[in-house]
């Protein structure tokens, strides 16, 4: 929940909480006010709930872009933030001419009295050079994999081959394709070093 929208949903709810809907509708007498009096309260139940559920889905979503070639830190993050659009204007002449100008006046200036604080983005300028470091990092240990996966294929490939020909393969064959072995044989050959 954003911090403003948990302040409204807040003071909502407070509200709601202060209110003595059980002793107020015992004080009523006659059956339209009785059923005035709940239509009141199933409104400001369901403003109520709209206000919380409004504010509670308005906070920003991070999610992670694994469609997307991490080219940036943005490629790499998306991130979703609704933003907190301003209210359409109230009509208050119109309300004054149905409740009355002393309560419009009330609400009017409870209304003005509100003060709510812009989003400053303090997150971002810190993360963003830290994400793009570690792309950077991301794409050097990318490349170092693709080099090392080259190796070990070729490898496997040399293996595989040497499997196929170990049972007809003479030793002068083997020490063609390894001839620093060749060289170390030859060397304990002619230093009569037999192992043992």
């Amino acid at each position: 929940m954003s911090g403003v929208g948990k302040k409204i949903a807040d003071v909502t709810f407070k509200a709601s909480k202060n209110i003595d809907w059980d002793g107020m509708s015992k004080l009523i007498v006659s059956e339209a006010a009785r059923k005035e009096f709940f239509t009141l309260r199933r409104t400001f139940d369901e403003v109520n709930t709209q206000l919380q559920t409004k504010f509670s889905q308005s906070g920003c979503m991070l999610s992670i872009a694994s469609s997307v070639e991490p080219q940036s830190a943005l490629g790499l993050l998306q991130i979703n933030c609704r933003r907190y659009r301003e209210p359409e204007p109230i009509d208050w002449e119109y309300y004054r001419k149905g409740i009355g100008n002393k309560l419009v006046d009330m609400y009017k200036e409870a209304y003005d009295g509100i003060e709510i604080p812009k989003y400053v983005d303090k997150v971002t300028p810190e993360y963003k050079p830290k994400i793009d470091a570690l792309l950077v990092e991301l794409k050097e240990a990318e490349q170092q994999s693709l080099k090392e996966s080259e190796r070990l294929e070729k490898e496997i490939a040399d293996v595989q081959e040497l499997k196929k020909k170990l049972s007809t393969m003479t030793a002068d064959e083997y020490f063609e394709k390894h001839p620093e072995l060749r060289q170390k044989f030859d060397d304990e050959i002619r230093n009569d070093y037999w192992g043992y």
